[in-house]
């Protein structure tokens, strides 16, 4: 099948409506210092962040490993929304806790207390007007709920709708399928780190200081001087790759080149079917020496015999090394 085939608008009928999000969790951080205490955490400046905005952060180990993605949602500096993989919610809760120690914040698992629910096409217009039309992560405040603008994925628009449990929902709007949402993140080109990919990447592996995902600016958390050695050093070894497959591949596999069989050069980092059931569509964290090579010599997911992976266009450009 030629790359030509693959039309990103290829499910005109899927392109505009509303998923609720299972999948995604919910912490709140408040208290005097929550925001000062997140700005110690995260990669991303929680003291600076406006009211009108929300941005990707990563929560880091020592090593500069990504431990769990959040969208930063800081309703005031008192109070801070982080939207992250259901999965990694209460272990997250649990672990930030621990460094609180004389701050006043409190975190808490409000999972079961709110709506999640993806937005997709021209349904953002109708819910959230002028919102479709602004840069991604910008924010609107609709009633009770909270409107974040994504990157779109296959030149499809994406909004997040999150309220209270008991807010009203939006009305009117189709129905998309779940399994279509989770296609277009993966064709956002942004890879969320949950339990499943953990340790895996530092946040330049997933391309995070390309799409908002990292401050230089701000002070220390756990792993920043790995973080920005990578970054400021130009020793960005790694990044990250849209690709699809003509066969099922899955989060967590290894990638490998056929000049070299036997030592992996990436790892699949996000994976979804295509709507219009032509394989899969993944993200790769992968060597940038093999991507360069990728023309010359054959990427497969899992072994060097497994599904064959094509390279697609990034849907966003790369910053350049600082």
């Amino acid at each position: 099948m030629s790359l030509a085939t693959l039309d990103p608008a290829a499910d005109q009928a899927m392109q505009s409506g509303q998923v609720l999000l299972p999948h995604m969790g919910l912490i709140e951080v408040q208290g005097a210092d929550a925001a000062s205490f997140l700005q110690g955490q995260l990669t991303q400046d929680v003291v600076l962040l406006g009211s009108d905005g929300a941005r990707l952060a990563g929560y880091c180990n020592p090593k500069g490993r990504l431990q769990v993605s959040f969208i930063v949602i800081k309703r005031s500096a008192e109070q801070v929304l982080l939207l992250c993989a259901r999965d990694s919610g209460a272990a997250m809760v649990k672990r930030l806790s621990l460094f609180v120690l004389r701050a006043q914040a409190r975190l808490s698992d409000v999972t079961q207390h709110y709506r999640m629910i993806g937005l997709t096409g021209s349904a953002i217009e109708t819910v959230a007007p002028g919102l479709s039309a602004a840069p991604p992560w910008s924010r609107r405040d609709v009633g009770a709920a909270i409107v974040v603008q994504l990157y779109p994925g296959a030149g499809v628009a994406r909004a997040c709708w999150l309220a209270a449990a008991d807010a009203p929902v939006p009305h009117g709007l189709p129905e998309v399928p779940l399994a279509y949402w989770h296609w277009l993140s993966v064709r956002s080109g942004i890879a969320m780190v949950g339990p499943t990919t953990a340790d895996a990447f530092v946040p330049q592996m997933l391309n995070y200081e390309s799409v908002g995902g990292v401050s230089f600016k701000k002070g220390c958390y756990p792993g920043q001087e790995v973080v920005a050695r990578s970054q400021f050093r130009g020793n960005i070894k790694r990044r990250a790759y849209l690709v699809h497959s003509g066969e099922a591949v899955q989060v967590g596999q290894e990638v490998f080149q056929s000049s070299d069989p036997l030592q992996a050069c990436g790892l699949i980092a996000a994976a979804a079917p295509r709507p219009d059931d032509q394989g899969f569509d993944a993200i790769v964290s992968m060597q940038v020496s093999a991507a360069a090579q990728a023309d010359a010599y054959a990427l497969h997911a899992g072994s060097i015999e497994g599904p064959s992976l094509q390279l697609l266009p990034l849907p966003y450009a790369l910053l350049e090394d600082l």
